[in-house]
């Protein structure tokens, strides 16, 4: 298998699952050193000792990717154990649906930290680090990758607050590419953008920290409504996060910036980019389905 970075270190946030998960047992494979990052502590060492089992040193690191500090500490035990990474897997994230207008600030500030923040604290942390490996090694290539979602592309009624997030991811990597541009030849920044596919985040709220939660708010009834959509999406996903992941690993040796997952909903990002085009109101979302756009408004306005 061809890989752009031989012996080269991987540090992968989410790495105790899914996409995470599956992009350390690739880089292990490649022989590369695994620094694994993840807020599941028990999942975490669990995932490490299957990683440490294919050969390579692991280090594994609970954090929670939202909170500066702990990002910052991640990137200083990478480098004294390892120094700088060929591979940045800026993937942790998490979900939440319902109408954007029901959702706590707490719910606001938990997906902005994690799926925003959490990327950028990676950005801002790795970033100079790889460029001075870079600058002092003209062998070196180093990758950046960010899961974002196609929800950065589009945005699909009832989960507006996951669009914002991954919206902003997709407009940070792209400047991030053209960024880099500039400056260098050796690092290379790239998006991940997928669709449904299970690898658990319908399961987010096992995770959300006790100072995030607002203890007398209730799951509203788009909320409920949302937890039953993504449930059923994700879980019905065709594709797994393995293929998922191994598509991550292809787009670095071809130095491709956009990674989908399926690239058949683009269909969609080509209509919504036609609406900007030419000044349309967004085009209806269950246009080719309706009867499902029919069952969710009946859903919401059946009080």
């Amino acid at each position: 298998m061809s890989t752009p970075f031989p012996g080269g270190t991987a540090v992968i946030t989410g790495a105790a699952s899914g996409f995470g998960l599956e992009a350390s047992r690739i880089a292990a494979r490649q022989g590369m050193n695994v620094v694994m990052a993840d807020v599941q502590a028990g999942m975490l060492d669990s995932a490490a000792a299957e990683i440490r089992a294919l050969g390579v040193q692991v280090l594994p690191f609970r954090l929670d990717v939202s909170k500066a500090t702990e990002v910052e500490a991640l990137g200083a035990a990478t480098l004294q154990r390892f120094g700088a990474p060929s591979f940045v897997f800026n993937n942790a994230g998490v979900a939440s649906g319902g109408l954007i207008w029901e959702h706590t600030l707490k719910d606001w500030e938990w997906l902005i930290g994690v799926n925003l923040m959490g990327v950028a604290h990676g950005v801002r942390v790795f970033t100079p680090m790889m460029l001075a490996a870079a600058q002092a090694d003209p062998s070196f290539r180093g990758h950046i990758v960010n899961t974002a979602s196609m929800a950065g592309l589009l945005n699909a009624p009832n989960m507006g607050v996951y669009n914002v997030t991954k919206h902003a991811v997709v407009s940070l990597s792209e400047t991030l590419h053209q960024d880099l541009s500039l400056v260098t030849e050796q690092v290379h920044a790239h998006v991940l953008c997928p669709y449904f596919v299970p690898t658990g985040i319908h399961k987010s709220e096992r995770n959300r920290p006790a100072e995030m939660k607002d203890e007398a708010a209730r799951p509203t009834r788009s909320q409920l409504i949302a937890q039953a959509m993504s449930d059923k999406a994700v879980g019905s996903g065709k594709l797994s996060a393995a293929q998922v992941a191994q598509f991550v690993f292809d787009a670095m040796v071809a130095n491709r910036f956009y990674v989908f997952s399926h690239p058949k909903s683009l269909a969609g990002v080509q209509l919504r980019m036609e609406d900007v085009l030419q000044g349309r109101n967004p085009t209806d979302p269950f246009k080719e389905r309706p009867e499902i756009g029919q069952q969710l408004r009946a859903a919401l306005r059946d009080a």
